[in-house]
């Protein structure tokens, strides 16, 4: 272990990044993504780094490459790219599983770490999304995938109004959520208080979620380029950590503060503003609640972490 770098430092950011090279913006051929993923396992924030992710109809193709290294089995979050037709959901999601479910019996070059499927959005204002909940835990157990986290993105659809349903559903079948906190879209970046409304219901179903999409950077700021006003991964972080004594507001002031000095990680606590967190509450935040997220740069959200003095130079 790096004495340079604090123990709450280690504790919020060990494994945090999946990353997400073959998506977009980035959007990397297989080839070069699996080379970046690499060269990223043998710098010196390898800690930081969390799974390779891919599309459940690409994961035959990343392990064929991955074995040519003849490198440790390859730790895959696998989006399981099912049709969000309400009407094909189901079936092209059972074509994904055993897709998944093959790769995972015949190739030893990669291991499957996570799933990640994407809920259809509700046909009708009565329907709740109790039903797909319990087909998908009923489709991992046939697939004999039972024992991978599954992380389901909920349909941003009479969103705090169904979420804490939601949650208690996801918890009665051993799941966890997942959160999409941008795009390539202004609509698709939640406002500061869907996203504690997400965090806080979370909390309280005591759901594991993971995030992905907007979120290279650690602290909430306008993007130059698009004018999209983005999330920080260190902004949700600290909302998760305070999250179980926190109310909503709270939360949302932290999900939407643009001040990195607001935030600070020392030897034994995390800091927004007046508020402290100890290296206990990081430890079990990190093993209870925010799991991760995807990002498709592991240089951008590396770097920034440095020039914010978290990470010591010799991380980029």
């Amino acid at each position: 272990m790096n004495a340079s770098i604090a123990p709450t430092v280690r504790t919020a950011f060990d494994r945090l990044i999946d990353y997400a090279g073959l998506f977009p913006p980035a959007k990397l051929p297989m080839e070069e993504a699996v080379a970046e993923y690499a060269a990223a396992q043998n710098g010196a924030a390898s800690w930081v780094l969390g799974r390779f992710i891919v599309p459940a109809s690409r994961i035959s193709e990343v392990a064929r490459l991955w074995a040519e290294r003849e490198a440790e089995p390859l730790a895959l979050a696998v989006i399981v790219d099912a049709s969000l037709e309400p009407r094909l959901w189901f079936a092209s999601l059972q074509g994904a599983l055993a897709e998944v479910a093959g790769v995972r019996a015949s190739a030893p070059s990669v291991r499957i770490a996570a799933l990640e499927i994407p809920l259809p959005a509700p046909s009708s204002v009565r329907e709740t999304l109790d039903a797909p909940i319990g087909q998908l835990r009923a489709s991992l157990d046939r697939a004999s995938l039972q024992d991978v986290p599954g992380y389901v993105e909920l349909p941003r659809v009479r969103w705090r109004e169904s979420l804490p349903g939601a949650m208690t559903a996801l918890a009665r079948m051993r799941l966890s959520a997942k959160l999409r906190c941008g795009g390539v879209v202004a609509d698709a970046f939640p406002p500061p208080d869907d996203v504690a409304a997400f965090v806080a219901a979370a909390a309280a179903a005591n759901v594991a979620f993971k995030a992905t999409a907007g979120l290279h950077h650690p602290v909430r700021h306008v993007d130059p380029a698009t004018g999209f006003v983005m999330h920080g991964f260190l902004n949700l972080l600290a909302a998760a950590t305070f999250a179980p004594r926190a109310g909503v507001d709270l939360l949302a002031e932290i999900v939407a503060e643009e001040d990195p000095g607001s935030f600070g990680l020392d030897d034994l606590s995390l800091r927004w503003r007046d508020q402290r967190a100890s290296l206990d509450d990081v430890a079990r935040m990190r093993a209870s609640a925010f799991h991760g997220y995807g990002s498709c740069s592991f240089s951008e959200p590396v770097e920034d972490l440095t020039a914010l003095r978290l990470l010591p130079a010799a991380a980029v």
